[in-house]
């Protein structure tokens, strides 16, 4: 179809998916900082000296100042790892502003990404389990005018879940990113799955594991965990599905 025929938004769109997209599968060695949030055993599609990382970096990212902070503040964080890498960040942006997200469920490190694309009377559920996490990022929700987007829930993501179904909000939600603790990842997707409107997203991260996904250990019930609902969303019905290969691994599932 000529690209003349497709809607603006869609064609801007796929166009910033696909400089994100880019950006995710490589490796940069003069901004190491930007990518903290991929475990340094992740292998990329072209070397972590290419000069064409640097140049994907230099023309794609836009890192927003208070995403930027609250990165420097993070890192320093003994957890800080924890946190997605700036590539990630950005297409997991772009995905919300291209359908128009409303309602975002963020279970993870996410919330303040999230908020800054959602519009004024935009919402985002942020599910942690630990109120030390959130005081880093709290001062910074304020700073950038979106602390009123931000509904924290200081419980486990699973009790937040079921609390949203059993208030009749199943269907509402435009978005959900999945970053937690791995052993829980089905019964987020599942209970996000409901959550989330015909045409959502559901991010999950994590889905490489460092490459352990290829060979599974019987003890490691993370990986064991995230390997499980890799060959089930390959087969799932219920959604389109892309893996990409960008930091850690991120499979986008698109509810139909």
């Amino acid at each position: 179809m000529p690209l003349l025929s497709v809607p603006k938004e869609v064609a801007v769109g796929t166009a910033m998916l696909g400089i994100a997209f880019a950006t995710g599968v490589l490796a940069g060695k003069r901004y190491p900082s930007l990518v903290f949030g991929t475990p340094k055993s992740s292998k990329s599609l072209i070397g972590k000296n290419s000069p064409l990382w640097q140049y994907i970096l230099d023309h794609s990212l836009r890192e927003h100042p208070i995403l930027k902070k609250l990165r420097l503040l993070t890192i320093e964080h003994p957890w800080g790892r924890m946190m997605v890498s700036c590539d990630q960040a950005q297409l997991m942006a772009n995905l919300v502003k291209l359908i128009k997200a409303k309602k975002v469920i963020e279970i993870g490190y996410n919330a303040l990404n999230m908020a800054l694309v959602l519009p004024d009377n935009g919402r985002v559920i942020a599910c942690d389990i630990n109120e030390d996490y959130a005081k880093i990022g709290k001062p910074l929700w304020k700073e950038a005018g979106v602390e009123h987007k931000i509904d924290l829930r200081i419980k486990p993501a699973i009790q937040t879940l079921d609390e949203l179904l059993a208030s009749g909000e199943a269907e509402t939600f435009d978005f959900a990113f999945i970053d937690a603790d791995k052993e829980s990842y089905n019964e987020y997707y599942e209970k996000c799955l409901r959550l989330i409107r015909k045409g959502g997203i559901i991010a999950i991260d994590n889905v490489l594991f460092s490459g352990k996904v290829l060979k599974p250990r019987k003890d490691d019930l993370a990986v064991q965990s995230i390997h499980r609902l890799n060959e089930k969303l390959l087969r799932d019905s219920r959604v389109s599905i892309s893996m990409l290969p960008m930091a850690d691994g991120v499979t986008l599932a698109f509810k139909l």
